[in-house]
């Protein structure tokens, strides 16, 4: 059967119930909220973004704000996602929340979490969607704005962009590492031996097998099951038991866990939403279903999302124009829905040479760096590179002329015998394009 581009505006802006996108807007708010409380309480905003003397920013000359200007930065996020969840003045906490976050996480790459660049474009999505027509303080102080349904793409953008990071999750995991050598699981389960119940069970190899094979199909079919009416509860059942799991092994990973137990949500049909809110005393009457939306800007927004889902789709799979192994050389390897795919151990050490009196010295990373910055940095190239600049940089600043930089690299790959990361003879700070340049050695280790 032949969908024709007609079809497709049309389903786009099918009208229907704002339940779901209002529940959507609450929770998510409320997870927003948390997650930055839980970032102040934990004294995280001085140990990552006050404490560090430099930071493995993803835009050059991007740095913390100074005194108390990252506190002000997280008061904001605070504040705004309080009006995100309530409703009040939602574009503008919305937008504001959306700069702020974005602006914490280019931060530094050392922080870099999926669930980061989820929370980004999720929230870039809410800042376009009517989520505060309903139930919300806006909705109650501006009543021409008051509206019980929204077109379907409303909605639909979190189901397909949800789905886009189970599926990917589940296919980055279609790999000898992860279904035939259960790794780097079976390097990681050993370790949490403490754990009740289960800690004792954790050490056998059968086990990460286990967990390696269940994660793998859950990634790849979870997000089906949730889209069919049928089984959309026993799914989130699973959802929630899932993540409540990884959350339970891995407390690492974060927010990511909580993220997705709430944003599935969404997936649950108006009535379901419905029922709820009636159950907080909000009625959701009968609307005009027949809102008429300009011809020209159906045709622009159904442009953008579907180049937008092109994209989405087009960033987990841009590691195949790369040659090397994905997750040695790590060339496309971020904003990928990769989780917990891998294990690298080793040592990186950076050697500047002074080209007028050669005189070599062994770089001391500490001066620089905090223990969790040098365990990030030492396995992910750009951020080797980026720290060999900065290091050249403040030579060349000192002494009017540049250095020569050397970075000597072993490294581990889930489990495999270690083998030479870098090439040592390689000036890395002269490179005019180090990504394609030999100066990270090909994995040979099996």
């Amino acid at each position: 059967m032949t969908i024709t581009y007609q079809q497709i505006q049309d389903h786009l802006f099918k009208r229907v119930s704002i339940a779901p996108l209002v529940g959507f807007r609450i929770v998510f708010g409320l997870v927003l909220l948390y997650s930055t409380l839980r970032t102040w309480d934990k004294g995280w905003i001085k140990e990552f973004y006050i404490d560090p003397v430099y930071h493995f920013s993803f835009i050059r000359g991007l740095e913390p704000l100074s005194g108390n200007g990252m506190y002000i930065v997280f008061a904001l996020l605070m504040l705004t996602a309080i009006g995100i969840t309530i409703g009040l003045l939602y574009r503008v906490c919305t937008g504001l929340h959306l700069l702020l976050f974005t602006y914490v996480e280019l931060l530094d790459k050392t922080l870099y979490l999926n669930h980061y660049y989820l929370v980004t474009l999720l929230l870039f999505w809410m800042l376009w969607v009517p989520a505060h027509h309903w139930f919300s303080i806006d909705s109650m102080l501006f009543t021409q704005i008051r509206s019980t349904v929204c077109s379907w793409w409303h909605i639909g953008v979190f189901k397909l962009q949800l789905s886009i990071v189970y599926f990917f999750a589940g296919l980055a995991k279609v790999n000898g590492d992860w279904l035939l050598r259960a790794q780097p699981l079976a390097t990681w389960l050993p370790g949490l031996y403490e754990l009740p119940i289960i800690g004792s069970w954790l050490h056998l190899k059968s086990v990460a097998f286990l967990f390696s094979w269940a994660g793998c199909l859950y990634d790849l079919t979870i997000w089906i099951f949730l889209w069919i009416k049928k089984t959309r509860p026993i799914a989130y059942v699973f959802v929630i038991g899932f993540h409540v799991m990884t959350a339970i092994l891995f407390p690492r990973i974060g927010m990511f866990p909580y993220i997705m137990i709430s944003s599935a949500i969404i997936f649950f049909s108006a009535d379901w939403h419905q029922k709820v809110f009636n159950l907080l005393g909000a009625k959701f009457p009968s609307d005009n279903l027949d809102k008429t939306i300009n011809p020209r800007r159906r045709k622009l927004i159904t442009w953008f999302i579907l180049c937008y889902l092109a994209f989405q789709i087009y960033l987990p799979l841009r590691y195949i124009q790369y040659p090397g192994n994905l997750f040695w050389n790590e060339r496309g390897y971020r904003f990928s829905w990769r989780v917990m795919l891998m294990e690298k151990n080793g040592q990186t050490e950076f050697i500047v040479n002074d080209p007028k009196t050669n005189v070599r010295a062994e770089v001391d990373q500490d001066r620089y760096l905090t223990p969790f910055q040098k365990a990030q940095m030492r396995s992910q190239p750009d951020m080797i590179l980026q720290f060999a600049r900065h290091i050249g940089d403040n030579f060349t600043l000192m002494n009017g002329y540049a250095p020569e930089v050397y970075v000597k690299s072993r490294l581990s790959l889930n489990a495999r015998r270690s083998q030479v990361f870098t090439d040592e003879t390689v000036d890395v700070y002269s490179l005019k394009n180090p990504m394609h340049s030999n100066w990270i050695q090909p994995l040979t280790a099996e």
